[in-house]
């Protein structure tokens, strides 16, 4: 079902669409306190831009383990993928990023989730050791 804002529209309003692209930005820059008041105050967790990037995914990619934390601490999706069927997980493994992935392995992401998933990921540009065994 299609939501209809109060301008009558399936669209929402300009100044949503502004926030949403403020917060995705704020993701890749690592504004955990910025993200964490917005969630709070009702923001949703696993808000994703239109190619399925949610705030943690960004978050992940660009090596924000703080952000991460907070995000999953606030019930955002570890493993939801993009519209490519990317992790967080395999995203972070694929940066080199130990911080995030331990974060996100601290709050049950699973390393075989998506595709390619982060071991094969791993396997592919020599980071396994950034991995728990199968």
């Amino acid at each position: 079902m299609t939501e209809r804002f109060e301008s009558g529209t399936d669209e929402p309003p300009e100044e949503v669409v502004e926030l949403a692209h403020q917060l995705f930005d704020w993701a890749r820059e690592g504004a955990t306190e910025r993200i964490a008041a917005y969630v709070d105050a009702g923001a949703p967790p696993d808000l994703a831009d239109p190619a399925g990037n949610t705030l943690l995914m960004l978050a992940a990619y660009h090596g924000h383990a703080e952000l991460v934390r907070a995000l999953a601490d606030r019930a955002a999706d570890v493993d939801r993928v993009n519209n490519r069927g990317q992790s967080p997980l395999a995203g972070a493994v694929f940066k080199g990023e130990p911080d995030v992935v331990t974060a996100l392995l601290e709050h049950g992401a699973d390393p075989d989730a998506g595709e390619p998933s982060a071991r094969a990921t791993a396997e592919m540009f020599g980071q396994t050791a950034l991995l728990p065994p199968p």
